[in-house]
């Protein structure tokens, strides 16, 4: 089996514990040593046989894992990341990858350098709904592909730009966090789009919003041009009455698929399909030992980092004036409601235009 090592056990890291299980279960690999800050505490009963490290240049000087996953705080990405490889070790990297096309363009050169796998934790990759969606396309049942889009309407508390010292932050400490609904809650659609667009990015119009008091932007849209000339275009929220699932659009001359990429689901027509997934450290395993090509390796996330770095250097989100906002909730669970939010975010991914171009009456 393989030995694995975490880094970052809270929040998201924490998911690793029962998915590593499974893959001790089948043989596959072992969790071996877990590099966290903070004190085990009420994670201790999940750590049978696995070392405890402040960090992961201590876990390095000690063991010799195979393979380390970073659920890290997305500023520390790159460093870490070159730093494992460098040790010998591939990477489950999770997303996004890196904060800027800078720190990005680092992480790739260590995969060159080293030999080693970097696999980005886009879990949507490992979809057979992706292949389903590309089948659909060719076939030619939407017709003549015009253009992308990608709606998300979800749901973020008080509690959650409160739960560390990076969260909604745009910079911390002199570096690049970038830490808003595009480049972090949503960036399953914006990757995912770009997946079955299947075309690199050459221009990036941004419209950025905020309705909390953070730096960073929790409502926005966008609109990427693609090198094939065609558009996707996002419209994205925190600020929701409710959570809706995400959806990634196809819009063709005679119709549109839509992909629940939450749920693998896709309609077509008076159609839904719901597929399964392969696991991306599981797929990071097999690659290792056939020399297979991994579902998402890093270099595969470049047109996605052109949209998070036309993100890091926009101008700061506009302040979504009060009187389009209705507060809901108390203490952690309070949460803002922009005025008629979900329509305008359905609008900007199906017209493909931005908010403010739309005429959004909070948009600038």
């Amino acid at each position: 089996m393989k030995r694995v090592a975490l880094v970052g056990a809270r929040g998201h890291g924490a998911s690793y514990f029962d998915r590593l299980d499974r893959l001790a279960a089948a043989g596959r690999a072992r969790l071996v040593a877990v590099a966290d800050p903070r004190p085990p505490g009420p994670l201790a009963p999940r750590l049978s046989g696995v070392t405890w490290h402040d960090s992961l240049a201590d876990l390095l000087a000690r063991e010799e894992p195979a393979v380390v996953v970073l659920a890290t705080p997305v500023h520390t990405h790159a460093d870490l990341a070159v730093a494992a490889m460098r040790a010998g070790c591939d990477v489950l990297l999770e997303k996004p990858p890196a904060p800027s096309l800078a720190e990005f363009s680092r992480v790739v050169a260590a995969v060159r350098e080293t030999g080693r796998i970097c696999q980005v934790g886009f879990q949507t990759f490992g979809s057979a709904a992706i292949d389903a969606v590309r089948r659909i396309v060719a076939a030619g049942e939407i017709g003549q592909v015009s253009g992308y889009g990608a709606v998300g309407t979800w749901v973020r508390t008080a509690g959650y730009w409160a739960r560390s010292e990076w969260a909604g932050h745009r910079r911390l400490a002199g570096r690049d966090v970038v830490d808003g609904v595009v480049t972090n809650p949503l960036a399953h659609a914006v990757a995912t789009a770009l997946l079955v667009a299947g075309a690199s990015v050459t221009q990036v119009e941004t419209d950025l919003y905020r309705a909390n008091d953070i730096e960073a932007d929790d409502t926005s849209s966008g609109v990427v041009t693609l090198s094939d000339g065609l558009r996707l275009a996002f419209g994205f929220t925190l600020c929701a009455p409710r959570r809706s699932p995400a959806l990634v659009l196809v819009h063709g001359s005679k119709g549109t698929v839509r992909l629940a990429y939450e749920s693998d689901t896709v309609d077509v027509d008076d159609r839904t399909m719901t597929f399964g997934r392969v696991d991306l450290l599981d797929d990071l395993l097999t690659a290792r030992a056939t020399g297979s090509r991994p579902r998402c390796p890093v270099e595969d996330t470049a047109a996605f980092m052109h949209v998070v770095e036309a993100v890091r250097a926009a101008d700061e989100p506009t302040r979504i004036p009060d009187h389009h906002i209705r507060w809901s909730g108390e203490g952690d669970d309070r949460h803002p409601v922009v005025t008629d939010v979900e329509a305008w975010c359905s609008r900007a991914a199906v017209r493909g235009k931005t908010f403010s171009s739309l005429g959004a009456p909070w948009a600038r």
